[in-house]
């Protein structure tokens, strides 16, 4: 028989060259993930390097400084990337946004509220809502003072389907953003730094947000299409040293008494300004001592009412002449009921894209309650309420930039949108314990202004 071919040489052969094929595979793979490795990596620092240069770390230099406190400002990154737990710009973002905004009224408003989260904006968007406009909110969230008791109207509003929007006023971005996502009807504007004698430890607070800040948003509402009509807080704090009473919207405004009036004064200026070129529908609010329920805690009746509680003494000013310092103390309903009114009666801005294409309405406006009381007569209507006296301690009232005395006509508002103030100061202050003692958890001697308030809510 023949013998059969030897085939383990080529056996041999074909395993050794499987071996080397499996080999090259290796070390193409190996290098594979090294390349891979690398461009991530690359990737990953050119993204870091972009994000450093664009959009800083967030710094101390906010739009409103608070006292004794550090503040928190927004960079790009922080109110633009984030608001609450719904990423900007995303779709979950966006339906909020939208369904915050929507009217549920036949005609109804679409309003954008800034300073959302503050005193007399929480209360304007809950009126707004419950009559079926519809409301986004937009707030900074300072700790100009407490930030928790923002918070707590944010989680109020919010019970409403009200949503605020965390942003800063000088986000152009996030500001074009939102006239993106929605064709705002109208704005409310009332963020704004407050406070007269804060203004002698930051003013650079004061023309950030109040000249800086109004200037942002009227440079986004004037390239919006349409433009919506704008309703905005001034101040009484414009009268500065006005001596005719009551100060009626005719007197001259050309002596602030203190930075805060001045921005506000430059705020009716720019309205102005660009009304005029523009053609932006702009209605100025020159509020008078507003009080109440949610109130600000840098006020008066407020920290009079924290101090008095807590036995602390109080400061008490008279003039330099020793004549009491009086204020026509507004309460929070009222000043709602004229923002609305306001709102109601704002003619549509006439621009379009940032043209002008003919004249359009310029107001302004008092809203205040016609009837000057003295600060001494405050505490004593507090003292009756809690049930405690106050320790008064009288001085001269220092010069910080407050005046002795406010007292407005508002007559010009009750022609044109019926604005009639219907609250005096005891009846407010009745509400306001009431709601300071319940959100506190005071329980003690104020249990009979409580009572007294339930009787008459």
């Amino acid at each position: 028989m023949p013998t059969p071919p030897d085939t383990s040489k080529t056996m041999k052969l074909e395993r050794y060259n499987s071996y080397i094929r499996k080999l090259h595979s290796t070390k193409m793979l190996n290098a594979s993930s090294k390349f891979l490795f690398r461009v991530t990596l690359l990737i990953a620092l050119v993204l870091i390097l972009f994000f450093t240069i664009n959009y800083p770390p967030l710094s101390d230099n906010g739009i409103h400084a608070p006292p004794l406190h550090r503040h928190h400002g927004h960079s790009f990154l922080s109110t633009s990337l984030f608001s609450g737990s719904s990423l900007v710009g995303g779709a979950s973002w966006e339906k909020q946004v939208r369904h915050s905004s929507t009217p549920r009224r036949l005609n109804g408003f679409s309003v954008l509220v800034t300073g959302a989260a503050g005193f007399v904006g929480s209360h304007c968007s809950l009126a707004l809502k419950k009559r079926g406009d519809g409301v986004l909110g937009l707030d900074n969230f300072n700790d100009y003072y407490d930030p928790s008791l923002k918070r707590a109207r944010q989680n109020l509003l919010s019970k409403h389907q009200i949503f605020i929007v965390d942003g800063d006023l000088n986000d152009a971005a996030l500001l074009t953003k939102l006239f993106d996502v929605v064709p705002f009807t109208h704005i409310l504007h009332l963020a704004a730094q407050a406070g007269v004698r804060y203004a002698m430890q930051n003013p650079q607070s004061y023309v950030r947000s109040n000249i800086a800040g109004f200037v942002n948003l009227l440079e986004v509402a004037k390239a919006a299409n349409p433009q919506p009509a704008i309703v905005w807080a001034s101040s009484s704090s414009v009268y500065g040293l006005n001596t005719e009473n009551p100060f009626s919207e005719r007197d001259r405004t050309d002596q602030p008494a203190s930075l805060y009036a001045a921005t506000k004064k430059a705020g009716e200026e720019i309205a102005h300004t660009y009304n005029h070129i523009y053609g932006l529908s702009l209605t100025g609010l020159r509020f008078f001592t507003v009080y109440g329920p949610w109130g600000r805690p840098d006020m008066a009746y407020f920290f009079f009412t924290k101090d008095i509680l807590q036995g602390k003494s109080i400061d008490i000013y008279k003039t330099h002449n020793q004549k009491e310092v009086a204020r026509d103390f507004t309460y929070i309903d009222d000043v709602v009921k004229g923002c609305l009114g306001a709102l109601d009666t704002a003619e549509k801005s006439t621009g379009s894209g940032g043209k002008k294409k003919g004249p359009a309405q310029l107001r302004v406006y008092n809203l205040g309650n016609t009837s000057p009381v003295p600060v001494g007569r405050l505490v004593s209507i507090l003292e009756g309420l809690l049930g405690t006296k106050a320790k008064k301690h009288v001085i001269t009232m220092p010069r910080n930039g407050d005046v002795p005395y406010t007292h407005a006509n508002v007559t010009l508002a009750y022609k044109d949108f019926g604005y009639k103030p219907t609250t005096d100061l005891a009846s407010g202050l009745r509400k306001f314990v009431k709601w300071y003692v319940n959100y506190y958890g005071i329980e003690s001697k104020p249990s009979k202004a409580t009572q007294r308030a339930d009787e008459s809510s």
